[in-house]
């Protein structure tokens, strides 16, 4: 390999280290102080694509929670719904009742303050895995009725979802949550 071949890939190597270096440090911030706030809230889903039973809409709620940096005992039970267990229900609804770390200052509750960080959140077929395009309006529904709920920045909202129809429909939704810190393992 001549010398000017091996400055070339050294630098190639340089410049991609530098990259790599700034984009870990975007996506990572420094623990700050935050409360945890307690949310109630009864979500009634109305689609024309797809049709949940009130079970699977609340699971599908669950997972949603969750990967928004809900608290992990985050709870989505059915309520009211007309239709039995596993039947699709044209109006189902799940009552939630989760907690979202907001930062301190911008707290309602007086919980004691914990470490948390701004995390990247990245909602897209199969991102969490239970997703699916036919999902795409439960996401749109997520994004405007919950999603608010949340210490978010930076939302990215490139959603796309065409009534009555999966094919057309893109579901890409980015934003930053301020979330707990995992718990460390022992």
């Amino acid at each position: 390999m001549t010398s000017l071949r091996v400055l070339q890939l050294s630098c190639v190597l340089i410049i991609c280290g530098v990259t790599i270096a700034a984009s870990a440090g975007e996506s990572a911030s420094d623990p700050e102080q935050g409360t945890w706030q307690k949310h109630d809230y009864n979500f009634q889903f109305l689609g024309f694509t797809t049709t949940y039973s009130c079970d699977g809409l609340a699971s599908k709620l669950k997972v949603l929670l969750i990967a928004a940096g809900a608290r992990a005992d985050a709870k989505a039970v059915s309520s009211g719904c007309s239709s039995g267990y596993g039947v699709p229900d044209k109006f189902a609804r799940s009552r939630l009742t989760f907690y979202t770390l907001a930062p301190v200052g911008g707290g309602k509750n007086a919980s004691p303050p914990i470490n948390g960080v701004w995390r990247s959140v990245a909602l897209a077929e199969r991102s969490p895995r239970e997703v699916a395009l036919g999902d795409c309006e439960l996401i749109e529904q997520f994004r405007d009725k919950v999603l608010p709920m949340f210490a978010t920045r930076k939302v990215d909202n490139r959603m796309t979802c065409v009534p009555n129809q999966v094919s057309g429909s893109v579901i890409n939704l980015k934003f930053e949550v301020f979330a707990g810190l995992p718990a460390k393992k022992q």
